[in-house]
């Protein structure tokens, strides 16, 4: 619900002006310190499997949604989806938060598709465009997030990626179309305050580590030649975590945030309680402030401002373990706060997991996907929030094979265990799976698509409130 005490009409998009690097701060025009406290829009222009409830990646959920449903319904299905991600009440609802800034997440297949590069689609500007409108409206900045790229620039699900290589980094074909990309954005927003900057790439992977530099360094000169003043917020290698490959210049880059991302471990495992012990280490919020200091050493140590670009626990619907993920929540908030740090907490709106907001229970959408949500938890098919428990049948015996004839095999970027749960679970289960899912949409009608859909929508949705309450404390009290 809406809290009167913190109405969405407080500042609007003309009270907005543009932000800029002073030294460790962001600043707005009146030279005055801005902290942005944020949120993730994770799973609207950029899909997610443990957020959408599909299992996989985007592209082939897509690639078989249209065949199981036809052109018409399939379209009735994402324009609503699309539509009733974020709207006028969920921009408004944020703004009563106390929220400032959202972080868009979107897959360049918005922009441009594969089977004809550098030829740009108006349609992903112009739905990026009106979610930067809606929010400008309730006095929310935007920061532009290119999530997946031609490519791939990660190992995982979340760059839309069906496999297990991030040729991005391989290929100056894709680094191309995503500079194009970046230039053309830059041209569209280059005049809107309210666009507090762009994030160029999502948690990039560079198994080398020699390609990240030179193409931000090439990717900033493009944009600077159209737009020298948006904030450029530029994500660590190793998904967001690793900064020494920008020790090779001998200053930061003008005008940029450099931006970590900070899971904490007791919020996105198993844990049984916070403070307490986590795959056989003890957490407390001393631990948690030294894992933030060691993933903020380079902002500190070069005097630039820190944006934690994603953090937050999942929670379990377990009431005790919740609460210890909330506390886990609070402490790093503090940590912020503490450190002058801003952020954007993961994520918005899902099917239950993370979101502030998440698709009823007993909705259409969720009852119909119902049995491969089961499928999926059983075998572990997402790699966010799920468990392995039920696959041990299969791994042990990899990990077997793997201690006997490779035990010094510790491929980019997690090691060994990780590496084959992304080629069993997360890929090899996922396909089939992907089939089951799509099956349940087969010979939907267009409205019947668009009715499932708008499960999404904010009046649908249902507020996590013990989540909301503790980000509307935090807010308040920092000011």
């Amino acid at each position: 619900m809406l809290d009167d005490r913190l109405t969405p009409e407080r500042i609007t998009v003309n009270d907005l002006t543009f932000l800029t690097v002073r030294d460790s701060d962001i600043v707005d025009e009146t030279g005055s310190v801005v902290r942005l406290s944020g949120v993730g829009l994770g799973g609207w222009m950029n899909m997610e499997n443990f957020i959408s409830g599909y299992p996989g990646n985007e592209e082939r959920i897509r690639r078989l949604l249209l065949d199981r449903l036809g052109r018409e319904a399939y379209d009735a299905f994402f324009d609503e989806y699309l539509d009733g991600f974020i709207d006028e009440p969920d921009a408004a609802f944020l703004a009563s938060i106390g929220i400032d800034s959202v972080r868009i997440p979107f897959n360049y297949r918005h922009f441009e598709d594969d089977a004809r590069p550098f030829r740009l689609r108006e349609e992903g500007f112009a739905r990026l465009d009106r979610a930067v409108t809606t929010l400008g409206r309730h006095g929310i900045r935007s920061i532009l997030d290119l999530h997946a790229v031609p490519g791939r620039q990660n190992q995982h699900w979340h760059s839309d990626n069906p496999t297990h290589v991030a040729e991005f980094w391989n290929h100056p074909h894709f680094q191309d179309r995503v500079v194009h990309l970046w230039e053309a954005i830059a041209e569209r927003f280059k005049d809107r305050p309210e666009v507090a900057g762009y994030n160029p790439i999502n948690e990039p992977a560079d198994p080398s580590g020699d390609v990240i530099l030179p193409f931000y360094e090439r990717l900033e000169k493009a944009i600077r030649a159209i737009d020298h003043r948006h904030i450029l917020f530029l994500d660590g290698n190793k998904y967001s975590t690793d900064f020494s490959a920008f020790d090779r210049r001998s200053d930061p880059l003008p005008n940029t945030v450099y931006t970590a991302h900070d899971y904490a471990l007791p919020g996105i495992t198993s844990a049984s309680e916070y403070p307490g012990w986590t795959r056989g280490e003890y957490f407390d919020r001393a631990v948690v402030e030294q894992t933030f200091l060691r993933r903020t050493e380079y902002m500190r140590r070069t005097g630039t401002p820190i944006w934690i670009g994603e953090f937050g626990p999942v929670y379990t619907a377990d009431r005790t373990q919740d609460a210890f993920r909330l506390q886990l929540l609070r402490d790093q908030l503090d940590i912020y706060r503490e450190h002058g740090a801003s952020w954007a907490l993961w994520t918005y709106k899902d099917i239950g997991l993370q979101g502030l907001m998440h698709v009823r229970e007993d909705s259409e959408y969720l009852q119909t996907i119902r049995p491969e949500l089961e499928t999926k938890a059983r075998l572990g098919v997402d790699s966010w929030g799920g468990s392995d428990a039920g696959v041990r049948d299969i791994l042990d015996p990899i990990d077997a094979v793997f201690a006997r004839e490779f035990p010094d095999f510790a491929p980019y970027p997690w090691g060994r265990q990780p590496h084959v749960a992304v080629l069993v679970r997360h890929i090899l289960l996922a396909e089939p799976l992907a089939e089951r899912f799509a099956d349940r949409f087969r010979g939907l009608s267009p409205d019947d698509a668009r009715r499932l859909a708008g499960a999404f929508r904010f009046g649908n949705s249902v507020e996590r409130t013990p989540l909301v309450e503790l980000l509307r404390e935090h807010i308040a009290a920092g000011r």
